[in-house]
Order: C-alpha cells, then structure tokens, then sequence
C-alpha cells in the first residue's frame, strides 16, 4: 500500500515528525540542498550572463544515492509533501526537490512547520499550500549575485593580493570592521577633570555639573583647582525632583536579537547560537515525547500568534497576578499578520526551562531559558520606578544627584537577570536643607575613542543598515575569521593586515558597489523580487552591466604585491627566491618564473636524525606539490632517495637495508622481514 511521503532538510527533524504522522506517512530527510550551482561555462559561474542569467545546476557532490533514493520514494509514493524549512531558501530547496526527482504538479504539496509539535505539525500537513515562485527566484538571484561577486573578486584578490576571498556582503562587513579600526588610529584623545563631593552623614555623592546656568567642562587640572578655591564644605540642597517613569520590556526575539543577546549574556558565538537553536527547533526528546522546544529560529518578524498569546497571559496572571499581564506590542516594522513566521518562541508557555532542564545540556537550557524568559517577559507589563532627581548648590557651583527606586517590578519580576538594573536608593534628603561634605575630590579621564566591533555589535550594526541576512551573519564572521581578515581580543574584532589591504584594494575599484547603500539597496530589490514586483533577471542584468567592466579594469590596472623574499639564492638560476601561494598552501620558488621552474621542496628534519641509505646525506620530510608527505634526502637533487614510508635507523637483522615504519608496522624496506613487537 502506497505512503505519502514527507521530505524535510534534517536527519533529526524526521526523526520527530515521522512519530507524530503515523504509519500512513513516510517521512525522510534530504540533508540540505540537493543541487547547487555548476562551475562550468563562463568564468566558472555556472551562470549564462549573456543570456538571461540561466544557471547550470549539479547534484550536490556525494548526493547521487540520495537522490536515487529519493526518486524511488517519490515513484511509490501517493502525495509527496515538501517540508523543507520555512524561509526562503527552504522554499528553494522545496523546488530544487520537485524538479530533481522529477515530481508532477498533481503529486506535490507544499507544507511548512513552522514549530515542531505534534497539534502543528497535523495542522500544518492538512493546510498544505504550493511552491512559491516568487521566493525562489528571490533566494535563486541572492545565489546568482553571490556566485558573481565571490569568483570574480576571489580571483582577482587571489591574482593580485594576499587575499583568498571576497563577497557581496562579508565585504562590506569587512569594512565596516576596517573603518572603525582607522576611527580608532586617528582619534585623538582629550583630557577632561570631574569633581565630587562626598558625604557621610547621610551618605552619598554629587558631581559637579553646572556653574549657574552654563553647562561646564573642565579641561585641565588648573582649572580644577581653581573651582576647587571657590568651593566651600557647605551645599544647599536647591531643588528635588521625582517622576514616575515607565519601563517597558523588550520585544521576543528575532534573529538578529537573539545572536546578540546570547553573545552578551551567555557569550555564545553567533554560529554556537543558531547551532544549538537548531536542535531546539527540530526535536528534543522528552520522558514520553519528542518535541520541537522553539519556533524556526530565522525569522525577522516580531510577531506572536493569538493562541500563544492568549495562553501566555492566563500563565502570566496564574503564577505572578493579574497586574503583570502586559500587552502585544506594535513594531516600527510593519509585521504581516497573515505570515505564517512568528517570534522565535517556546512552542508551549507551560513547558518551563526547569521542566525540561533534565533532558538538555548545559548550553541548551541556557539558550532555552533566555528565549522563554525574553517571550514570557516580552508579554508582562511595565516595570515602575521613582526617578530622583537632587541638585546642590556651592557658591554658584551646581552638584547633581540621581537614583532610581523601583515601584513595581512588572516584567522585571522574570528578566531582571538579564537586564543591568539602574536602581540606585538615595537618602532621606530634605529641600532647603544644608550638609556638609567630609572631602571633594578631583579626578583626570580622557575621552575613549570608538569601541571596536564585538560579535554582538556588528550583528547588530549590519541590521540597522539593512546589509545581509540575519541567517547569515554567523556564516559571514566566520568567513572572516577563516580567512585571517580579522583577529579576535578581548572578544573584540581587529582587522588584520590582509584585512586592511583587501579592503582598500576593492575601495579604490568597486566603492560605489562594495558598500552599505548599494548592499542595503540590493536586499530591497530581493524583497521585491519576492514580493512579485521586480524581475530577478533584470535586476541581475543592471547589477552585472556595473560590475563587471569593473572587474575586467582591476584585473588590468591593479597593482599586484610583490611576493616576500625568502633572503635564499635559487640554486639553479642563481635570481631570489619567494614565497608563493598556491592550491595547497605557502611554497617557495624562484622570482624568475616562468622562465624558471625552480620549487624548493619542503623539508622537515625528523625527531631521531636518520643518515640516508644511499649518500652521507640525512632523511627529512618533504611534500609533493599536492601535499602529499614523503620522505627522502637533504642532498636532492644530487641524491634521488626517496621513500613512501617513513625509514627508521634500524638496520635489518637479515638483509642489512634499512627498516621502515608502514601501517604502524616495522618491516624491512627489501625484503620480507618484520619486527615482530
């Protein structure tokens, strides 16, 4: 008997819906994308430019059994059901699935989870809708621009710089981190002098602020001395100020928010957050069940469906009071009520993290228990405080106090772990009244200049300026870490030479294309292509029309590094040798190719000095051109010995040739004797 069959991206995802659907569903995972672009035809882009754009598409290399497989599903199924994650490049995994495996229109159906439990996972199953076209030609041209821009800029830099890569988005990302390296390095800095004055009867202190009605600054230490003549120990409490403010809390989270706020509080990198996220949203077991703890975890939409809502509340007003029920609260950003994304939230508001902290490691119930706190704390009402304000007066010399009393904690009642508090509890200080202070002191700063970029900060600066995808931050740090464009100090990101160099090098010829405008204004035209109201191919056509005459004037007119010396003499045209990059790795060669050929092979002495068997030379590591270790004399090219394996000084007890290490074997290296251990 026929099954319907359900493909999903993930390995553990089908583990879990395979339990909730039954016997009638075969549920089985694609692990991913099945096909990506080829790296055929023009400049290896896999991409026709001059002809509409159309990409070449290939099997994902180690794929083709699955994909076997998975067109043998698909014949013997009754309906196939395409799960593949609810984003935009699930949605293009979606399609990639029906055209490989070659599926009809009338055997399809397009499903999203959007939270893996078994009530939504049915639901979701009986409201299947199609493959949206739109969204797949958004995610196919974000593919396209990024293949461009990746192997063209990657050559070239390859071609003429230290770099090894460049891309439409870790670009730009790259220079923001550059440009607040230079900010730092022309930063001057300037000194200024704050006074207070403390008492101890009652206890607190005041800093200087005014001098009657003018703001003022004290520039240096003569300066504060001569205040400091005219203050006497006396101060007269001038005026008090309170006012009720209210503090409201957060929004759930985002993306984005979440890989900053797990940054800041937990110190997760980015790619340790969206990992353990993962495993969240896909299926933890449980005593009796297993069950998605979160909703999909990229999302850009701050929305929070009314049944999640609505039981949120009933907790809310269950465990802490009716007082701490909060409201829903409106973005700035216009959230679609008919999107089926949602906050990234718990998939139940009663399934606590102590509840289930016996079932997760140590990192998973501290990412689950900030993403329920930030919900539940996202739904409660407004913390209360007491803002007071006390100004003193000294011969004209204004001193300002001021603290924060908290009136009522609202939703600080469950965040105030994760939010710095502000309270500060002052004295019983009358107005009109006088104190005396027990010392005034006086104290040197000089101004900061700008912070360097930590994890969190350049999420959060690449979403405010619209560059990229919150799903793909944590891909983009990690590219330039790999890459050695930037070192990390003190969790702090510091570009590194190559950095520097590969940045200036694409300022001076693409900055009207690498930079955040242009990189904002081209996730619009995304949006737009996914809404239905651009032509993806004509977007890539006034974007290629730019780029690549560009391309093709760096290549000609950019300046290319000169290779570092090595301080050795090539020893068979006798010109300088240099260190050269290649497929695999650093090597050194002659700076006269091509006209000579000469590579020094690579050598390493090994630990025990082996004389070589065949000349007074001695055996060292080398590797081939392809990196492959082998060992043979320090005398090449005058001696030829060379060996696979690894020679030892040992000589063998019924031959006399030397004995080599195979296989963690001792054997003799002509004849059949092996040691025996």
């Amino acid at each position: 008997m026929k099954k319907n069959l359900v493909i999903v991206e993930s390995p553990s995802k089908s583990k879990t819906i395979g339990k909730y659907l039954g016997n009638d569903y075969k549920v089985v995972s694609s692990v991913g994308h099945i096909r990506d672009l080829a790296t055929s035809g023009k400049y290896g882009l896999g991409v026709d430019v001059d002809n509409g754009f159309i990409p070449t598409y290939i099997n994902v290399k180690g794929k083709n059994k699955l994909i076997k497989e998975l067109k043998k599903d698909v014949d013997e199924s009754k309906m196939v059901y395409l799960a593949s994650d609810p984003d935009r490049e699930g949605e293009a995994i979606a399609w990639h699935l029906k055209d490989a495996l070659n599926i009809k229109e009338d055997h399809y159906k397009r499903v999203l989870f959007n939270e893996i439990t078994h009530d939504k996972v049915l639901e979701a199953i009986k409201k299947p809708t199609i493959i949206d076209e739109n969204l797949v030609r958004s995610q196919e041209t974000r593919r396209i621009l990024d293949r461009i821009i990746g192997f063209r800029l990657s050559k070239l830099l390859q071609s003429k710089t230290g770099a090894k890569s460049a891309g439409r988005v870790q670009s730009v990302a790259l220079k923001l981190i550059v440009d607040r390296e230079r900010e730092i390095e022309k930063f001057q800095k300037e000194e200024y002098w704050t006074i207070t004055a403390n008492f101890k009867k009652p206890e607190f202190s005041a800093e200087l602020f005014k001098y009657q009605k003018e703001d003022i600054e004290i520039k240096n230490e003569i300066e504060a001395d001569e205040i400091l003549k005219k203050l006497s120990k006396e101060f007269l409490v001038e005026n008090i100020t309170k006012k009720n403010q209210s503090k409201n809390s957060k929004f759930p989270f985002i993306t984005s928010t979440l890989q900053q706020e797990a940054s800041n509080k937990l110190n997760f990198p980015a790619k340790k957050t969206m990992s353990i996220a993962q495993k969240l949203y896909e299926g933890i077991d449980l005593k009796n069940e297993t069950v998605g703890l979160i909703t999909y975890m990229r999302t850009d939409s701050y929305r929070l469906s009314d049944e999640y809502t609505k039981s949120a509340f009933k907790y809310i007003e269950k465990n802490y009071g009716k007082e701490y029920i909060g409201y829903i609260k409106k973005s700035k950003k216009t959230d679609n009520v008919q999107d089926a994304h949602e906050a990234i939230r718990p998939t139940s508001i009663n399934r606590t993290p102590e509840e289930v902290k016996e079932f997760l490691t140590n990192d998973e119930y501290k990412l689950y228990s900030l993403i329920y706190i930030r919900t539940l704390a996202s739904l409660m009402s407004p913390a209360k405080v007491d803002k007071t304000t006390i100004i003193l007066d000294n011969n004209g010399y204004k001193f300002k106090v001021t603290g924060q009393t908290l009136v009522f904690p609202g939703y600080l009642k469950v965040y105030e772990k994760y939010e710095t508090s502000e309270d500060k509890i002052l004295p019983d200080i009358s107005e009109n009244e006088s104190y005396n202070t027990e010392e005034i002191l006086k104290e040197q700063h000089f101004t900061k200049p700008p912070a360097r970029y930590s994890e969190a900060k350049l999420i959060q600066e690449m979403e405010e300026l619209g560059i990229g995808r919150p799903s793909t931050y944590a891909k983009i740090i990690d590219t330039l870490k790999e890459r050695n464009y930037v070192e990390v100090s003190e969790k702090k990101f510091i570009p590194t030479e190559v950095g520097i160099e590969t940045t200036d090098k694409l300022q001076e010829f693409f900055s009207d294309l690498i930079n955040v405008k242009y990189t904002a204004d081209m996730e619009n035209d995304l949006d737009k292509i996914a809404d239905g109201d651009l032509i993806w191919n004509k977007v890539l056509g006034e974007f290629y029309s730019l780029f690549e005459p560009r391309v093709k004037e760096a290549f000609q007119d950019m300046e290319k590094k000169a290779p570092t010396e090595t301080g050795e003499i090539c020893p068979e045209c006798g010109n300088k040798l240099v260190i050269r990059k290649g497929k695999y790795g650093e090597f050194v060669a002659c700076s006269n190719y091509p006209e000579c050929k000469y590579i020094k092979k690579e050598e390493k002495k090994l630990e025990e000095v082996m004389p070589c068997p065949e000349c007074d030379g001695i055996v060292v590591e080398k590797k081939t051109r392809k990196g492959k270790l082998f060992y043979g004399c320090n005398n090449y090219p005058k001696c030829k010995f060379a060996s696979w394996d690894k020679p030892l000084p040992e000589k063998c007890p019924l031959c006399d040739s030397y004995l080599v290490e195979h296989n963690n074997k001792v054997k003799c290296s002509k004849c059949d004797y092996t040691k025996d251990e």
